[in-house]
């Protein structure tokens, strides 16, 4: 099992580093990755969130010493769910908060008070962001408190959001799942006088046209990102042929 942080507790980490941490929700078939069915079962929903998580944990440990892998997730009791996704040194963190903007908040507040010099935010939804974007973002914020790292979303969002201080504003007045994310994200930053450094541009796959996009990527472009993600699409269109998972009526 993995080490589940306790909240309340200060100073439970070695010093100097940064928390690359993943905000999840325990893995389950019909909980996770819901606008991708059809044209996923829910159980191969939740597979593929399985490989978005190890992808992501790979790139993570990756990123160098000079940060940490951590779950931060949802819900309480779930640990067990994480044994064989996650890399065994990777700390769990329960999610606090009654909707999204509060969990984040919490998130970074618990991360940094358990001794994190700062954290990273990062969310399940983009397999294919590498291990050398997640290592500019802890070099970001290595020494400078009054600066915030944002990763941007095609959709509007932002992918990770990484910072030394827990800036509650920063996650208050903001319409969730909108295109509106990341610019009122920048807005909060300049209310409060933070610098803000902006990482390279991914995208998230939570519906059938992201899918789409992410065959073409993983299965047709000669690259060696997200490897667990690839097999398991292979395996699916192997199985039952491209059109079903990728169809090609979603093209743009």
């Amino acid at each position: 099992m993995h080490r589940v942080l306790d909240s309340q507790r200060n100073k439970q980490v070695e010093a100097n580093l940064c928390a690359l941490a993943i905000m999840t929700k325990a893995p389950r078939a019909g909980a996770v990755k819901t606008r991708l069915q059809p044209p996923l079962t829910a159980e191969e929903a939740a597979q593929l969130n399985i490989c978005f998580l190890r992808d992501v944990a790979a790139a993570i440990v990756s990123a160098g010493r000079e940060s940490k892998g951590v779950a931060v997730f949802t819900p309480v009791g779930s640990e067990g769910d994480y044994v064989d996704v996650l890399p065994a040194d990777f700390d769990l963190v329960p999610q606090r908060g009654d909707n999204f903007g509060e969990r984040l908040t919490n998130a970074a507040t618990d991360l940094l008070r358990a001794g994190f010099e700062s954290c990273c935010l990062i969310n399940s939804d983009s397999p294919t962001v590498t291990a050398e974007v997640f290592r500019e973002g802890v070099l970001e914020l290595q020494g400078a408190d009054d600066r915030i790292v944002l990763g941007p979303s095609d959709d509007g969002g932002y992918y990770l959001i990484g910072m030394r201080k827990a800036y509650r504003r920063l996650f208050e007045d903001i319409d969730w799942s909108t295109e509106r994310v990341f610019t009122q994200t920048l807005e909060r930053a300049q209310e409060l006088k933070v610098s803000v450094h902006i990482l390279p541009k991914f995208y998230d796959v939570d519906d059938a046209t992201a899918l789409r996009r992410l065959c073409s990527e993983l299965l047709e472009e000669n690259s060696d990102i997200a490897p667990a993600t690839r097999k398991f699409l292979a395996e699916l269109v192997a199985r039952d042929g491209r059109d079903r998972f990728c169809p090609p009526w979603l093209s743009s």
